[in-house]
């Protein structure tokens, strides 16, 4: 397959700024994403990303903001601001080595547990936008219905349906002080520098403010749906408890402040692996066929309700 025009342009502009910041480039480029909501290039040590075509300038350079601000918790990126490429806003990074995803015994829970804690007590400034989380997952499912017949959509919208109005994005979430990273998962972890540096948090893309248990909610859905063994779910919780994360309890049951975002991430992932499969023309592979199980279940049990705690 011939390359885009903008991964073209893409790739041009990450050699440029490479060699603008080393004379002795290895030269080595490849493209490490290229979806509808982002393309991602890589040239030796230097990042290009294009963002979503819908990105608002002024809350993406806020963004950009808290990263350079905290860069002991955010891979910083080159510049404060984005340049404008083929309609595309664009950033540019410094390469940092991403979690194996064939060495699962190795996955840094700990890690992102700890930067996740100190993030959510991060204080967040004023100008800062919403986190997109539950955007996000109302965006999936409204995706479904374009996905076609599908005997899985059903037991997914019934799960959607019992979530409270926030969580599906159609009213204002109950917390919009605390700073959030809005989109969680082990590949928003690298190591930088090189592969021996500390682990930071990357994509700024979907960081606002908001309810921080969203962000422990996809390791949550996770555990619930026995696609991550209890051991390393408890090592998750134990590490964001430890550093004080603010999203659950100091101790006891933390699923009152879990239960919602989880059950939405599980949703989420059930909408887009039904898409997935419908457009592939295959059935729901085991893993996928588990989360649809697990919106089946959820539909006949109530969400538990958050209780305040200290945070």
């Amino acid at each position: 397959m011939n390359p885009t025009p903008l991964i073209l342009a893409l790739t041009a502009k990450a050699r440029g700024a490479a060699h603008a910041r080393t004379s002795t480039c290895p030269c080595g480029a490849a493209t490490l994403a290229d979806r509808p909501d982002a393309t991602v290039v890589r040239h030796a040590n230097t990042v290009a990303k294009a963002h979503p075509p819908n990105t608002r300038p002024t809350e993406l350079e806020h963004r950009l903001a808290v990263a350079l601000r905290h860069p002991d918790i955010l891979l910083p990126p080159f510049a404060p601001t984005p340049i404008d490429l083929h309609d595309r806003l664009v950033t540019f990074w410094p390469y940092g080595s991403p979690v194996d995803p064939d060495d699962p015994d190795a996955a840094p829970w700990e890690a992102a547990a700890t930067l996740l804690a100190r993030l959510h007590r991060t204080p967040a400034s004023e100008d800062l936008p919403v986190m997109y989380g539950p955007a996000k997952a109302a965006h999936a499912v409204a995706r479904l219905a374009a996905a076609g017949p599908h005997p899985g959509i059903a037991p997914v919208l019934r799960a959607w349906s019992t979530l409270p109005p926030w969580a599906r994005a159609e009213a204002p979430m109950p917390d919009v002080s605390t700073l959030c990273h809005g989109d969680l998962h082990l590949g928003q972890l690298v190591r930088h520098p090189a592969a021996a540096g500390p682990w930071l948090l990357i994509d700024v893309d979907d960081l606002g403010v908001g309810v921080p248990a969203w962000d422990l909610a996809r390791p949550a859905a996770w555990y619930a749906c026995g696609l991550l063994p209890p051991d390393e779910w408890a090592r998750f919780l134990a590490a964001y408890r430890e550093a004080g994360g603010p999203a659950v309890p100091a101790d006891g049951d933390p699923w009152p402040a879990l239960d919602v975002p989880a059950r939405a991430l599980t949703v989420q992932t059930a909408a887009r692996a039904i898409g997935k499969a419908v457009a592939g023309g295959r059935p729901l592979d085991e893993v996928e066929q588990s989360v649809v199980d697990a919106c089946d279940r959820m539909a006949a049990v109530p969400p538990q309700l958050a209780q305040e705690h200290a945070k």
